[in-house]
C-alpha cells in the first residue's frame, strides 16, 4: 500500500477520488522512512528501559508490534476526511428546515458525541464484568458452565418477545431498564449462593438482548428523525467499533486495578458505578418508538408488534439474510472467544501465555478495524456505490474465514508438530479480531439499511434467537470436539456469512422505507 501511494504521489501531490481525499505529501518516501525510524527507536527505547512487565519475549513483541501498528493506523487514517465532513466543506447535501449544511453537521456532531459517550460508559462496564466473571465464579466454587449456559438460554428464550416491548414502550425507557437491570445483576454477583447467581444470569440474558437492540434502535431512529443524511450513519457505527476496542483495552487495566484493591468482586463494583453514570446520561435522551406514524405505539398492542416483527422478517428475504449473517458471524466470534485461551495454552509457548497481554493486543486489532472502516468503505464505493456495504461485508467475512482456517490446518496436518505454527496462529487470531473491528460497523450499517425503523427493536431481537442457538452449539462443540474441528466450524460459519452477502449483491434489494 505504501509503495502504491508513494509512486502515485510522484505524479501528483494530491489525490482526489470520489469519497476519498488524501494529502499525499504525508506519504513521500523521506517522511515515511523518518516515521518508521522514529517508531523503531521509540520501541527499542521502551524495551531498553526495563520497565515492561516480566512477560514472555514473544508476548511483549506482539504487544509492542500491535501498539506500533495501531499508532501508524491512527496517523494514516487521520489523513482521511470522513464523508460527513466532506459534505460540510463542499455543501454537498440539502439540509432540512432551511438549515445550512454547517448547522446540520454541528447538530450531528453533538448528537453523535451524546450517544457515543453513553456507549463508551456501558461498554466499559460490560467489558469489566466479562473479563473477570469466570474468575469470580471460580472463586465461589460454583458450576461455571451452568451459569454461562443459563445466560445464553435466557437470551434465546426472551429475545423474540423483548424487541416488541422495546418498540412499543420506548427505546429510551428500554435503555433505562437495561441500566437498572445491570445494577441489580452486579449487586447479585456479591452473593455466593448458586440460586441467586442463577437468577442473575437469567436477568443477564434479558439485559444482553436490551444492550444490543435498544441502544442501536434509539440511535438509528433518532438519527433519521433529526434529518441527518443516511450515509452519515456509518461514521457513528465506525466510532462505536473503535470505542468498543478501546474500552476493552481500558477495561482490562481498570478491572485489574479494582481486583487488586477490592478482590474478585472489585470490577463488578466498578461496573455498578459506571452503569449508574450511564443511567443518568440516558435520562437526558428524547424518547422514540417503533412506529410508522406518530402515535402508533399507543394503538398497537404488544401482540401486534410481535407478529408484525416476525411477519416482516420472514416475508423479506433481505432481512432474514442479514439476520442469518449476523447469527453466523457473531456466533463464530463467540465460539472463537471460548477457544483462543485454551488453544494458546495447549501449545505451551516459551514463558507461558500472559492472557491479559494477548487480550490487549487483540483489542488493539479491533480498534484498528474500526479506524480502517471509513476509508475502506470509501474506496469500495468507487467501484460499486449502491452495494458498497454488501461487498465490504463479503470481503470481511471471507478474510475472517481464511484466518480461522489457519489454526484448523495447523492442528489438522501438523498434529503434534502444531507448536511450529504458533506464530501463524497468533497472527490469525489478530487478523480475526481486526475483522471483528471491521464487521461491527459493516453489520450495523446493513441493519440500518434493510431493517424498518418501526420494527427495529423486534427484528434485532429476533436476530438474536439463531445467534444464541449457534453460541450454545459452539460452546458445546469446544467441549466435545478436537480444536481443529472447532476451528473448521468457525471458518465455515464465516464463509457461510460471506456467501449470504454474495446473494445480497444480486437482485433488487428491498430496502426499508425512510
Amino acid at each position: 500500500t505504501t509503495s502504491l501511494l508513494t509512486s502515485k504521489c510522484t505524479l501528483t501531490n494530491y489525490i482526489a477520488l470520489p469519497c476519498v481525499t488524501i494529502d499525499c505529501n504525508y506519504f513521500d518516501n523521506e517522511n515515511f522512512k523518518r516515521l518508521l525510524e522514529m517508531l523503531q527507536v521509540a520501541l527499542s527505547f521502551v524495551k531498553g528501559l526495563g520497565v515492561l512487565p516480566d512477560w514472555p519475549e514473544w508476548a511483549l513483541d506482539v504487544l509492542i508490534i500491535m501498539t506500533g501498528l495501531l499508532t501508524m493506523t491512527l496517523v494514516l487514517t487521520s489523513l482521511y476526511t470522513p464523508e460527513d465532513e466532506q459534505d460540510d466543506k463542499k455543501n454537498a447535501i440539502k439540509a432540512p428546515g432551511g438549515k445550512s449544511v454547517k448547522e446540520l453537521h454541528h447538530e450531528f456532531d453533538s448528537f453523535r458525541h451524546k450517544y457515543i459517550t453513553v456507549y463508551l460508559v456501558i461498554m466499559l462496564a460490560d467489558w469489566m464484568q466479562g473479563t473477570h466473571m469466570y474468575t469470580l465464579y471460580l472463586s465461589y466454587n460454583v458450576n461455571v458452565s451452568a451459569l454461562f449456559l443459563t445466560g445464553f438460554f435466557s437470551g434465546a428464550l426472551f429475545a423474540p418477545f423483548l424487541g416488541s416491548a422495546v418498540d412499543k414502550f420506548g427505546r429510551k425507557r428500554s435503555c433505562i431498564i437495561y441500566c437498572v437491570l445491570e445494577i441489580i445483576i452486579n449487586v447479585m454477583e456479591h452473593y455466593t449462593n448458586f440460586t441467586v447467581l442463577l437468577i442473575g444470569r437469567v436477568l443477564g440474558g434479558i439485559s444482553t438482548n436490551l444492550l444490543f437492540s435498544a441502544f442501536e434502535s434509539w440511535m438509528t431512529t433518532e438519527h433519521r428523525r433529526r434529518g441527518f443524511p443516511e450515509k452519515w450513519l456509518q461514521r457513528t457505527y465506525s466510532e462505536m467499533s473503535i470505542c468498543n476496542g478501546a474500552m476493552a483495552i481500558l477495561a482490562g487495566i481498570v478491572a485489574q486495578v479494582l481486583e487488586d484493591y477490592f478482590g474478585h468482586i472489585g470490577p463488578f463494583q466498578g461496573a455498578i458505578a459506571l452503569t449508574f453514570l450511564a443511567l443518568v446520561l440516558v435520562l437526558g435522551w428524547e424518547e422514540n418508538y417503533g412506529e410508522e406514524q406518530k402515535g402508533d405505539h399507543n394503538t398497537s398492542s404488544l401482540y401486534n408488534q410481535f407478529m408484525d416483527g416476525w411477519r416482516t422478517t420472514i416475508s423479506d428475504s433481505c432481512i432474514w439474510r442479514i439476520g442469518l449473517t449476523q447469527a453466523l458471524s457473531e456466533g463464530a466470534m463467540y465460539t472463537f472467544v471460548f477457544m483462543w485461551v485454551p488453544t494458546l495454552l495447549s501449545m505451551e509457548p516459551p514463558g507461558g501465555v500472559p492472557t491479559g497481554c494477548v487480550f490487549s493486543a487483540m483489542m488493539m486489532a479491533i480498534t484498528m478495524g474500526g479506524l480502517v472502516f471509513p476509508p475502506l468503505e470509501s474506496v469500495v464505493k468507487i467501484f460499486t456505490a449502491t452495494k458498497a456495504f454488501e461487498v465490504s461485508a463479503m470481503l470481511v467475512y471471507f478474510l475472517a474465514s481464511v484466518s480461522m482456517a489457519v489454526p484448523a490446518l495447523c492442528f489438522n496436518y501438523a498434529g503434534s508438530g502444531a507448536d511450529s505454527c504458533f506464530s501463524s496462529i497468533v497472527i490469525s487470531f489478530l487478523v480475526i479480531e481486526f475483522c471483528v473491528g471491521l464487521f461491527m460497523p459493516v453489520a450495523g450499517t446493513l441493519r440500518s439499511k434493510y431493517v424498518p425503523d418501526a420494527k427495529q427493536g423486534a427484528i434485532l431481537n429476533i436476530f438474536r434467537l439463531p445467534l444464541n442457538a449457534i453460541v450454545v452449539g459452539g460452546t458445546y462443540a469446544t467441549d466435545v470436539l478436537e480444536p481443529a474441528h472447532v476451528f473448521i466450524l468457525v471458518s465455515a460459519c464465516f464463509m457461510g456469512a460471506s456467501l449470504i452477502q454474495v446473494s445480497l449483491l444480486f437482485g433488487k434489494a428491498k430496502v426499508k422505507s425512510e
